[in-house]
């Protein structure tokens, strides 16, 4: 693999065979906690792949395709975590893993990027660009005033929470469409205003690709032995469904862009790393949410906009958080504490629900 170093390689075998190892796990019928640890272990680690080459794609074309890019890759996981726990009946551990993505990335991963990027920067101030934050905390609050509505008219006993499913399929399809009416003039624009960058990747191009297509997709597979193993888990540690959902299967299932952010914060690439978990959130609440929303529509089982009320007021609050503390293009590192801080305690509170 030309222009990866001989410890990259060895990481990459690493890698594979903890793969390999989580797949024996799953079709030979390990013990569900085995399995289990396994699938985590080679989520992370794949998660260490889709990093590294997205730093070398970053160095081609800029933080705004390659955050797209990155976070869609890494997005993979969630999408068949959420098909597969519909599939198996697990409705609220498939609706509280949505929700947690948003959650976990807008503020624990987000948290900790600026944390990192805040200690790496000279004057304590991680600096990035303000229009994608921006626009991801206002596709926050378009989402949330979906998820608002349809919480509100059952809490009144309004006659449209009879009428759940058709409001959450329409709102669907109008969140698909705000999404892509922002996010092709967003890859548009800062392509355009990519300026040439002095150094070379050292990793080609092809191979950069390859390794973010085979993070991506191995990841969906090990998800598929990740929620296989995961009812009988949930059920020998004692932990709540919402916490399993809203914890353990939103960060592995978001292993890579959590990775990928802090590692990139880490080096000081802020626009990258704020691109690439700024992605993930926008893609979660007005992408994946909604695309899931209407691929439910082919089970049994169907997911819909409808959340519980904590989830409700949470959901507003990290809107609001991520516009208050990125909104003008720079953080400190208090500030990033305070955002995981925020997760740490809903994660808390989901513990006992």
């Amino acid at each position: 693999m030309g222009g990866l170093t001989r410890s990259e390689r060895l990481v990459i075998g690493a890698i594979a065979a903890a793969t390999a190892l989580a797949g024996i796990a799953h079709y030979a019928g390990w013990t569900p906690l085995l399995a289990f640890a396994l699938a985590t272990v080679a989520l992370a680690g794949l998660a260490h792949i889709v990093s590294l080459a997205t730093e070398q794609v970053g160095q081609r074309f800029g933080p705004a395709a390659t955050g797209l890019l990155q976070s869609t890759l890494g997005n993979l996981p969630e999408l068949f975590v959420v098909i597969f726990a519909l599939r198996a009946g697990e409705v609220v551990v498939a609706q509280t893993s949505i929700v947690g993505s948003l959650f976990a990335n807008a503020l624990l991963v987000l948290g900790l990027v600026i944390v990192l990027g805040a200690r790496s920067s000279p004057d304590g101030v991680m600096r990035f660009e303000r229009r994608l934050p921006n626009d991801t905390a206002t596709l926050l609050l378009v989402t949330s005033f979906i998820i608002v509505l349809v919480g509100l008219a059952h809490a009144t006993h309004e006659p449209a929470a009879q009428h759940e499913r058709a409001i959450s399929t329409v709102a669907a399809v109008l969140l698909l469409a705000v999404y892509l009416a922002w996010v092709i003039p967003y890859v548009r624009g800062g392509a355009a205003l990519e300026t040439a960058r002095p150094e070379t990747p050292r990793v080609p191009l092809s191979l950069s690709i390859g390794l973010l297509a085979a993070g991506g997709v191995g990841s969906a597979f090990v998800s598929d032995w990740f929620v296989a193993a995961l009812r009988p888990t949930i059920d020998r540690l004692g932990v709540s469904e919402a916490f399993a959902g809203l914890v353990v299967v939103a960060i592995a299932g978001n292993a890579v862009e959590n990775v990928a952010g802090l590692v990139l914060a880490h080096k000081g690439q802020y626009d990258l790393a704020i691109s690439v978990v700024k992605n993930s959130v926008a893609q979660v609440a007005a992408f994946l949410y909604p695309l899931l929303v209407l691929i439910s529509l082919l089970f049994a089982h169907q997911l819909t906009f409808g959340l519980a009320p904590v989830l409700i007021g949470a959901l507003l609050v990290t809107a609001l958080a991520v516009w208050q503390i990125t909104g003008d293009g720079e953080a400190v590192a208090f500030e990033g504490w305070a955002l995981a801080a925020t997760y740490v305690i809903l994660a808390v509170f989901t513990l006992y629900d």
